[in-house]
């Protein structure tokens, strides 16, 4: 959704979930921009036959799924069935777009995958130089290695960086980390680098405790105003020192996203406003201690391990919690709010906790379609969505 807010149009969407398929469906059907048009397809994108779409597109996109790599999983990495970084490398090498954008989790990025993550980047830089019948992957990783360090930038070549990105950093009202590894066809000759956070904490540290003006603009009362962190107190007192506040927009915090809600606890408004019901059952326990109502929210969690949602709370500044309703999960993650998800609260958060919020993925795409419109490359792209 965010790549389409950004301006591309959509060749396919290749999606295997089929509760992902079914709100997109459903959405379909009221009119939802964008998905409206999207050319949808419910299959393993292992079988997603490519050769009906015209090469040379803009840009693809894919989030392959996180579970090999995710810090609650069981860290099978290669060994995992469910890595589907081979099929973005096939995808890559059969249209040979102009563009690649590809997200995953944090966990990637750790030690243990450190010679996977290299070999994930060199198919991304060399995806014509494909795995050879009974040649494991590691002995794949020696042939790409020799091949990069010659030098050689023939054929299909991709110039590709990854960056860790704080989803908060870009006004997105959760501490979602993610990495992104983006690729520009050498042949272009493009220059690109990740944008630059437009949000910070010290801005709503500047906002809540120097100035005050975060709670005057939601109308909090002095008596119903939390303590200042303590955690927070040199940085704060640092901040009060300066004259000149931070040049970032504060970070959006959860009350920010979801004080115009009603509350979900004095009745069922799911009928006015969709997907805004009242999930009872919430408890603290040991990990799973929910969201500072004024702070970004914590990641939200798909909860393939564990309590199907255990952390997506609200913490109350009395203690008390609650679990957010699925619109005010739907507005962490920045989705519109005509945008209606289909299913239980279970697998609706589910949907949700494996999402790329909206409006990071509308940051990164903008940015690159500005890169592409620059070289004078404009057109459409395919995408494989999570969402």
């Amino acid at each position: 959704m965010g790549i389409s807010d950004a301006g591309f149009t959509h060749e396919a969407v290749v999606e295997w979930d089929r509760y992902a398929c079914d709100t997109i469906r459903e959405n379909q059907q009221r009119g939802t921009e964008p998905v409206v048009d999207w050319p949808l397809h419910e299959m393993d994108v292992r079988r997603f036959d490519y050769s009906d779409i015209r090469q040379g597109l803009d840009l693809i996109a894919g989030g392959p799924p996180c579970q090999p790599f995710s810090l609650g999983g069981r860290h099978r990495g290669r060994d995992d069935e469910r890595d589907m970084f081979p099929e973005m490398v096939r995808a890559i090498r059969e249209l040979k777009p102009k563009a690649v954008v590809i997200e995953n989790v944090k966990g990637l990025l750790r030690r243990s995958f450190a010679k996977y993550f290299e070999y994930i980047v060199l198919q991304i830089s060399y995806p014509e130089i494909i795995l050879k019948k009974h040649e494991d992957w590691s002995e794949h990783l020696s042939r790409l290695e020799r091949h990069h360090l010659r030098g050689r930038k023939d054929g299909l070549f991709y110039r590709v960086v990854f960056r860790l990105l704080n989803a908060a950093g870009y006004g997105v009202p959760q501490k979602r980390e993610r990495v992104v590894i983006v690729g520009f066809r050498q042949d272009l000759e493009l220059e690109w680098s990740f944008p630059k956070e437009t949000h910070s904490l010290d801005a709503l540290l500047w906002d809540q405790w120097v100035t005050g003006d975060y709670w005057e603009r939601h109308e909090v009362p002095s008596k119903q105003r939390p303590e200042r962190p303590l955690r927070a107190r040199n940085r704060i007192e640092r901040l009060g020192s300066t004259l000149f506040p931070p040049e970032e927009l504060p970070w959006s915090t959860v009350r920010d996203a979801i004080s115009d809600l009603p509350d979900p606890e004095e009745r069922d408004h799911s009928d006015e406003i969709p997907n805004h019901r009242f999930n009872p059952g919430a408890r603290r326990y040991h990990g799973h201690t929910g969201s500072p109502l004024d702070e970004p929210a914590k990641t939200l969690k798909a909860g393939d391990h564990g309590v199907p949602g255990g952390e997506n709370m609200l913490a109350y500044h009395d203690g008390r919690v609650r679990y957010f309703t699925v619109r005010e999960s739907a507005r962490l993650q920045t989705f519109p709010d005509d945008y209606v998800f289909h299913g239980s609260w279970t697998e609706t958060m589910r949907q949700l906790g494996n999402a790329v919020p909206v409006l990071l993925g509308r940051v990164v795409a903008r940015d690159i379609g500005w890169c592409l419109r620059r070289a004078g490359t404009r057109g459409t792209f395919v995408s494989r969505t999570k969402a």
